[in-house]
């Protein structure tokens, strides 16, 4: 009896979140009008992959006691970028994603440099090189528009075998391929000592420095990884400071809601649930046409224009 009540007294984060989701979810499947049905779904699944990645790289900087507010500008500037480049024969397309997530590790790496050499409070240095991504963002992308190859970008936001979203499967492989090594190599160990006590990490002759610089580049990396994602299912990019803002915020939600501490050092896998209520409260909003300030742009594009199939 007493294994359970730990049980539950340690996954209580992941729980309420999962009933939110499901909550939430319910309503919308009720009152949308079509049901639950494969494009419902994979809508639902590719808002909250987005929402996700845009989450697992707020957690890095958050474990070591940082905080990223320009993720939802990476995020929005390799959207811009992304809408240039990802168009022509394969080889250009494959040299475009290289090219959008290496920007997204260039600024996390630009980050992460103000921070540990720089020695800038994190929220004021990311505050500051977000207003600059935003910047370069309007400059690539003036107004809304640009082009993604169709073929590509239908692979990445439709079905595999009519049944799974890609998108999820995506997901998955970002957290085998990127998250869990980084979490258990030396250098993501690093990141949860940090945030425990960074005197203490120093003194046992953890790479502090390494370590937190190594927290923001990956940060870059996973909202890059977003952008990239975005564009392929807009098939355009949007320079809105006022969805970046809002990924951001919904980001740092997501991840306290989850368990993540933000005094840094503690990370708990139910920020993956506190993702899926974040989009399931999107999808309610745009379901009862809640005014916009509640779901971001982007939230209204992916749920309200579901396939009812």
């Amino acid at each position: 009896m007493k294994g359970i009540q730990l049980w539950f007294a340690r996954n209580n984060g992941a729980l309420f979140a999962l009933f939110l989701f499901v909550a939430m979810f319910a309503i919308y499947v009720v009152k949308n009008g079509v049901g639950l049905r494969i494009g419902l779904v994979t809508a639902v699944a590719n808002k909250g992959v987005l929402l996700a990645l845009v989450a697992m790289a707020q957690t890095l900087p958050i474990l070591t006691s940082g905080l990223d507010l320009s993720v939802g500008s990476i995020f929005v500037l390799t959207n811009c970028i992304a809408s240039i480049i990802l168009s022509g024969p394969p080889w250009m397309v494959a040299a475009g994603i290289i090219a959008v997530l290496l920007s997204g590790v260039v600024c996390g790496a630009i980050n992460g440099a103000l921070v540990v050499y720089g020695r800038l409070q994190p929220i004021i240095a990311t505050l500051a090189t977000g207003a600059v991504y935003n910047g370069l963002a309007l400059i690539i992308r003036p107004v809304p528009g640009g082009s993604v190859e169709p073929t590509f970008a239908a692979a990445l936001t439709t079905q595999i075998f009519g049944a799974v979203p890609t998108t999820l499967v995506i997901l998955l492989v970002v957290v085998l391929v990127v998250w869990v090594p980084f979490r258990l190599s030396l250098t993501g160990l690093g990141c949860y000592a940090i945030g425990s006590s960074e005197l203490a990490a120093y003194m046992t002759g953890i790479p502090v420095q390494r370590s937190r610089l190594a927290a923001y580049v990956f940060a870059g990396l996973l909202a890059a990884t977003g952008g990239l994602l975005l564009t392929t299912m807009t098939l355009s990019g949007d320079a809105s400071a006022t969805s970046g803002g809002i990924y951001t915020l919904s980001s740092i939600a997501a991840v306290v809601i989850g368990g993540t501490s933000l005094m840094g050092g503690v990370a708990a896998p139910s920020a993956r649930f506190s993702v899926l209520s974040c989009s399931g409260k999107s999808a309610t909003c745009c379901l009862f046409s809640i005014s916009s300030r509640w779901c971001s742009p982007s939230s209204k594009d992916l749920f309200c224009s579901a396939p009812s199939a």
